[in-house]
């Protein structure tokens, strides 16, 4: 029953991931559109922190029902349906784009619905992964994952900014339309195997709400994916001076050129890439949480050093090297709980963590208005200490941590 489980996985694999670039592709094409077109019709700042609400807060409120969904139902159907959904929404906003209806409610509304899908979509693609990769190849898979993805996000400002110069904001929204299509295409040669969960499934909203609670309880019981969530609050809540604030600090310090920001974005991008290509290659340490400190260490040195940059050149260096952490936390957390949570399970898990990734933009609360009152320099040394001394705690609880990867399995 295992090898028929994973016959063939290479094969599912790439059909996966060209399915899910396709869909990754086409949706961060039409953010930097949206993105750039709020910006260059209003300049307001007001307008951007809608636009940013109404592209998230969907995708969280959503996320537990999603949570929910991709373990009770099919989730290669899920992706598809959550991917047409997104390309009808973005067919329509071209339709009334080129109708005359180019009003910023209209705008927001689409976006939220087009979150919607986002937050529908999540915890099933990470979700799906174990049921026909093989344990011993998660970690690398995650990695090609992550690389992929953060090439897409180096190439698609620029593709989106052609299409935006050569033709029209229209000819954006329509890349989308025809790239998620080609997604879902692509998914259907995708062959599963069932989870056999209970045909039932929730029918009622206190159904809903009950499978939510036992996914939260699941957590809260699970001391090892307890104090996982609880690192991965952290370390998020931290990185948001290095990932937020650098562009502030690089024009204040160095010059406000475009040049400037766009090669900070493209050192860290890079460095991503590179980081997702390692962890592919390398496959982590034998114990997820060693990797996991490891990272975290590797990101708080990295930030640390960012802050005591006086020359561009080596600012760039270092932030480069930094983006080759966030991959290797990410590939470890989530193949931690592929491994260690059971299938039925990881649906809620991930819907549970997708929530509280958002304590990085949250942390700007704290961090934003620091930045006025004193050096973006001194944040990056404060946020990159706390981050090696979560390294040290993780470490420091790692017996603990390990007897618990060991009791379930």
């Amino acid at each position: 029953m295992i090898e028929d489980k994973y016959d063939g996985w290479k094969r599912k694999t790439v059909i996966f991931l060209i399915s899910q670039s396709m869909s990754l592709f086409g949706s961060s094409i039409v953010a930097y559109a949206i993105i750039w077109y709020i910006t260059l019709t209003t300049t307001s700042g007001t307008m951007m922190a809608v636009s940013i609400l109404a592209n998230f807060l969907p995708q969280i409120l959503i996320s537990m029902f999603a949570g929910v969904w991709a373990d009770r139902y099919d989730r290669k159907h899920i992706i598809m349906a959550a991917d047409a959904l997104v390309a009808v929404a973005t067919l329509l906003l071209a339709v009334l784009f080129l109708l005359g209806y180019k009003q910023l409610w209209v705008i927001f509304f689409i976006s939220a619905v087009r979150s919607v899908g986002s937050g529908i979509q999540s915890p099933a693609v990470n979700a799906i992964l174990p049921q026909f990769v093989p344990q011993e190849k998660l970690m690398r898979i995650n990695g090609i994952k992550s690389s992929i993805h953060s090439t897409i996000m180096l190439l698609s400002p620029a593709v989106g900014g052609a299409l935006m110069t050569m033709f029209s904001i229209e000819a954006t929204f329509f890349a989308d339309v025809f790239s998620a299509l080609i997604a879902v295409g692509i998914m259907t040669k995708l062959s599963v195997e069932s989870l056999h969960v209970s045909k039932e499934g929730p029918n009622s909203l206190q159904d809903y709400f009950t499978d939510m609670k036992t996914g939260i309880g699941y957590v809260r019981q699970n001391e090892l994916i307890f104090s996982l969530l609880i690192y991965y609050v952290f370390f998020f809540f931290f990185i948001a001076p290095a990932a937020y604030l650098t562009p502030l600090m690089v024009a204040r310090s160095f010059g406000g050129e475009v040049w400037r920001l766009t090669l900070n974005e493209i050192f860290f991008s890079g460095g991503a890439i590179l980081g997702g290509i390692f962890i592919s290659v390398w496959g982590g340490m034998k114990d997820r949480i060693y990797t996991i400190a490891l990272a975290c260490m590797g990101f708080g040195i990295c930030t640390v050093l960012l802050g005591l940059s006086t020359k561009f050149a080596i600012y760039l260096i270092i932030m480069g090297i930094t983006g080759v952490f966030m991959p290797i936390f990410n590939a470890a957390e989530t193949v931690l709980i592929q491994e260690n949570v059971e299938s039925n399970m990881q649906g809620r898990v991930f819907s549970i963590i997708e929530v509280f990734s958002l304590f990085a933009p949250i942390a700007m609360l704290f961090f934003g208005p620091m930045g006025d009152k004193i050096s973006v320099e001194k944040i990056l040394l404060f946020a990159g200490g706390a981050m090696m001394l979560l390294a040290m705690i993780i470490c420091t609880n790692h017996r603990r941590l390990k007897a618990q990867i060991a009791k379930n399995k």
